[in-house]
């Protein structure tokens, strides 16, 4: 176990059912922030949406980090998980040797990269993010960020399933050796810094805008678990002061709203 003054407890293990789980026990046993566990395997991983998150060992980094956000309002909260994300991209973009910006945000919690051999620019997936939050207009709040990059894992080994929209940083970085613990290393000092400047109530509004992966987009929007609950929108980008998705509707007299709930399920061509 390693502590610093940012980090109360960081603990990596081999293997445990959920990293989020782990995590949210600690802040249950009244451990401050902020608390972190990593493992090399996690045998009940889970993303949004009930779907399960499955790596072979080594291959992604796994991490949750946990907070006591009392210092933020509520309403505000989300932005612990998006100074993680983008504490992610930058330390992801070093250790593998990628150009600024490489890695991108889709809205509302995928990590993603831009497909170099598609006419189209398709986006393929990096990692996700799931935030856990409980009590958050109480005494007692807690929020879990858990975050999962696909790191050393070779393109001939991917799902067969998942391997046309996924990616990782070993193939972004064309073969070059990516080291989960030094992945994390390098996300934990950037993650420092960021949550500090929370603190002091202040957002990177340009990081997160410059990072969004979807701006003036069409796309396929999803808001339930049920398939047939779609819409096609134009996606204009994500609100910096809410995190909702802005999409175009000229049935409202501003000619746009926010979504809160949902995901974009495909990113379609044109505008």
């Amino acid at each position: 176990m390693t502590t610093s003054p940012f980090i109360s407890r960081l603990e990596r293990f081999a293997s445990v059912p959920s990293t989020n789980d782990i995590v949210a026990g600690w802040l249950d046993a009244g451990v401050p922030e902020v608390c972190v566990a990593s493992a090399d395997v996690q045998t009940a991983g889970r993303g949004r949406m009930g779907r399960t998150w499955v790596a072979p060992p080594g291959a992604a980094l796994l991490v949750s980090a946990g907070f006591r956000p009392a210092w933020i309002e509520p309403d505000r909260a989300w932005r612990i998980a998006a100074s993680a994300s983008l504490a992610m991209a930058d330390a992801a973009e070093e250790v593998a040797g990628l150009p600024d910006r490489t890695v991108l945000l889709k809205w509302p919690n995928d990590l993603v990269v831009v497909d170099p051999s598609t006419p189209d620019g398709a986006l393929l997936k990096l990692g996700g993010v799931l935030g856990e939050a409980s009590g958050l207009a109480t005494g007692d709040p807690r929020l879990v960020v858990g975050i999962g990059v696909d790191a050393g894992w070779p393109a001939g080994d991917f799902p067969s399933d998942l391997a046309a929209t996924m990616t990782s940083l070993q193939v972004a970085a064309g073969g070059r050796p990516v080291e989960a613990a030094v992945l994390l290393d390098a996300f934990l000092d950037r993650l420092e810094p960021r949550i500090e400047a929370l603190r002091a109530g202040r957002f990177d509004v340009a990081g997160w805008t410059a990072r969004q992966a979807i701006r003036r987009t069409r796309v396929r929007l999803q808001h339930g678990t049920d398939p047939a609950e779609v819409d096609e929108v134009l996606a204009l980008g994500v609100d910096p002061l809410t995190g909702a998705l802005v999409v175009e509707d000229p049935a409202v007299e501003s000619g746009e709203r926010q979504v809160h709930a949902g995901e974009i399920a495909r990113v379609l061509a044109g505008v």
